[in-house]
């Protein structure tokens, strides 16, 4: 260019056309004049293919990154390329929306990146501010405005959002997948000035928003697997603490086909027992001891919409009164000393099934106000934890104490006892159903007899009225315990029944069932020698629990061996 230049030069100024030199000069001057032009033109074009080239670099580059990234790096690489963009076209701001699968109506603004200078929200709902611009790209549109007078007339909210967060010009990119329905949006703006956006910057707009479409889609895809994997764990793991709790608890499916008797009240105890069964009410079931209460519970839960999840039992009297709570609510590690791992509580298992709460007379009374926010509102908090459990669970309460009695006393909430005798169902002892025996022992006698492989099926008439006759303290439970021993003792086909003697006296004697109980626990602590614990002991002969026979020793005056001895003389009783 510069030798075109100096032959011109030469050409045009040399002597010979000195008489021309005007017109030559100017001449000369235009073709500089065009020659500098075309030089500009070629280096701006240079300029600009190398900055399109060095844009597509840092695309290429920003876009390998994705390749094969975690799906918890995602998030703060789709920040750090927003950066680089913007750093490089000398832009404002980069905000990424995405529609929540939990509110398919709305676009949350999820990654934003924005110059210091500048402000913007940390989050919003661009639905809402931007109307207009959220409707064209969840129908696949790319938004480009290159200044606000551009926008049409319906979107004037668009309009006034803009205003609101000082943009002057913006590019809006739809995000999607393989051409399915965008789930997205990204956006590039300025807030100094308006702009003109070259097709080639908008494309690679279009080539990032690709590419953050794919790695979103992929980190939602692991995100949902690993919900559902974690679902299956916990239904894997509430299985397995349900299995073993079945283990521990034999025959908890629907039970009720073992309450046996064809009498009146026991017919309507049943009636009671199937319609509160439909409800999600709270059951309270009162007693004595060995009437069968927990068979009615079961029966309830069987008979109701929560019957296909384990019914899980709580023995409040058997629990020491220092691991009650974790055994009721669970405990975190470290909760206190001793406690090594998480523990899961009852509540917490019966979560969407039915919890009974046998004995809960015994329930102290600093958990009892606990047990009643379960009650009203359905949440607890582990030992050791302030986070709030929320569970569904339906309970039902079982107790031989006379409750009323309680809260006069001040051992029991009126409140709860309340919030529990929604509907209360009174089981009642055998001596008031006499007539369901002859049932019970040969149901009894049935069972016992195919578990020990022996062939027993007459029980004698006059053996049979001594059962009908006896007052049986211990109720179902007693019988079931004496004909369970004499089925042992048993050798032929005729059941040979140690019937519990009925104490002689006068009327002055028997004045009282309390003193008849009395002497009746004394003459079988004499059989046992005061051992009250395990096969054939006190308790196990009177079809009671060891806890509730010290209960009733401690009620009637009766001492233990260790108090006394073990040699009472009846005279003295």
């Amino acid at each position: 260019m510069q030798l075109l230049l100096e032959r011109m030069y030469y050409k045009f100024d040399s002597p010979r056309q000195n008489g021309q030199g005007n017109r030559f000069q100017d001449k000369r001057r235009r073709l500089e004049a065009t020659a500098l032009k075309n030089q500009e033109s070629i280096e701006t074009l240079y300029t600009k293919l190398e900055e399109r080239l060095r844009f597509e670099t840092l695309l290429a580059e920003t876009s390998s990154h994705f390749v094969n990234l975690p799906a918890d790096q995602i998030d703060g690489e789709i920040k750090d390329t927003q950066r680089l963009i913007c750093e490089f076209l000398n832009l404002d701001r980069s905000s990424l929306g995405q529609v929540p699968e939990q509110e398919p109506g709305s676009l949350l603004l999820t990654h934003i990146h924005h110059h210091q200078a500048t402000s913007a929200p940390d989050s919003l709902n661009a639905g809402d501010f931007f109307p207009w611009t959220t409707q064209k790209i969840l129908s696949g549109e790319t938004v480009i405005i290159q200044k606000m007078s551009d926008l049409p007339s319906e979107a004037v909210r668009d309009r006034e959002s803009y205003g609101l967060f000082g943009t002057k010009s913006v590019v809006v990119v739809p995000l999607s997948v393989g051409g399915g329905h965008p789930f997205g949006l990204l956006t590039f703006s300025v807030m100094r000035e308006e702009r003109d956006w070259p097709e080639t910057i908008v494309k690679g707009f279009q080539l990032i928003a690709e590419v953050f479409a794919s790695v979103l889609a992929r980190k939602r895809a692991d995100e949902q697997l690993k919900k559902y994997l974690a679902e299956i764990e916990g239904l894997k793991k509430q299985l397995e603490r349900e299995n073993i709790y079945l283990r521990d608890e034999a025959n908890l499916r629907c039970l009720h086909e073992e309450i046996v008797g064809e009498s009146e009240v026991l017919k309507k105890i049943l009636t009671q027992a199937k319609r509160v069964a439909q409800t999600e009410s709270s059951v309270l079931i009162t007693g004595e001891t060995g009437t069968g209460k927990e068979l009615i519970a079961r029966a309830i839960h069987c008979h109701s919409k929560r019957s296909s999840r384990v019914l899980v039992k709580v023995d409040c009297a058997s629990l020491p009164s220092a691991l009650i709570e974790s055994e009721l609510f669970g405990r975190e590690k470290g909760a206190y000393t001793g406690a090594l791992a998480k523990q899961i509580g009852r509540f917490e298992l019966a979560d969407g099934s039915t919890i009974f709460l046998d004995e809960i007379g015994e329930l102290p009374l600093e958990l009892q106000a606990k047990l009643l926010r379960v009650l009203q509102d359905g949440q607890f908090e582990r030992l050791g934890s302030p986070k709030i459990i929320r569970i569904n669970v339906r309970v039902i309460a079982a107790t031989n104490r006379n409750l009323e009695e309680a809260v006069k006393k001040g051992t029991f909430r009126e409140d709860l006892y309340y919030r529990l005798k929604v509907f209360p169902i009174e089981v009642p002892p055998l001596r008031e159903h006499r007539e369901d025996i002859p049932l019970l022992v040969y149901a009894f006698l049935t069972e016992f007899s195919g578990k020990m492989g022996k062939r027993i099926c007459t029980v004698p008439v006059r053996t049979m009225e001594m059962l009908k006759q006896y007052h049986w303290p211990g109720n179902v439970r007693e019988l079931r315990n004496i004909i369970e021993q004499a089925v042992i003792i048993t050798d032929g086909e005729v059941l040979q029944v140690n019937v519990p003697q009925r104490i002689s006296g006068n009327v002055q004697e028997m004045d009282t069932l309390e003193n008849t109980e009395r002497q009746y626990i004394i003459r079988t602590l004499e059989k046992t020698a005061w051992r009250i614990k395990g096969r054939n002991g006190a308790a196990d002969l009177l079809g009671l629990k060891p806890s509730t026979l010290y209960a009733k020793m401690e009620k009637l005056g009766i001492p233990t061996n260790r108090e006394k001895g073990r040699h009472i003389d009846l005279k003295t009783v």
